[in-house]
């Protein structure tokens, strides 16, 4: 069961990222969703989901790694053996 929800936890910002892909592209070729009032709206907040979600990822899997010592000794944690 707390696999599921881990699970879930990174696929929902994951979602949000690539729906920050969609509203990006979207706004560069013209479609307009009813939601946002120009294309300068819907470029920024796809902009913002792509980065939120994707940073939200890359920080959960840089996370796991460097608490299993996976990465290179400049991103080691200093001091502490946790």
């Amino acid at each position: 069961m707390i696999r599921i929800i881990a699970l879930l936890i990174l696929v929902i910002p994951g979602m949000g990222g690539v729906l920050g892909i969609k509203l990006i592209r979207d706004a560069l070729f013209g479609v307009v969703h009813p939601l946002f009032p120009n294309f300068v709206v819907e470029l920024i907040a796809g902009i913002l989901l792509f980065l939120i979600g994707f940073g939200f990822v890359g920080g959960f899997i840089f996370y796991r790694d460097r608490k299993r010592n996976n990465v290179q000794p400049r991103f080691r944690k200093k001091g502490g053996n946790s």
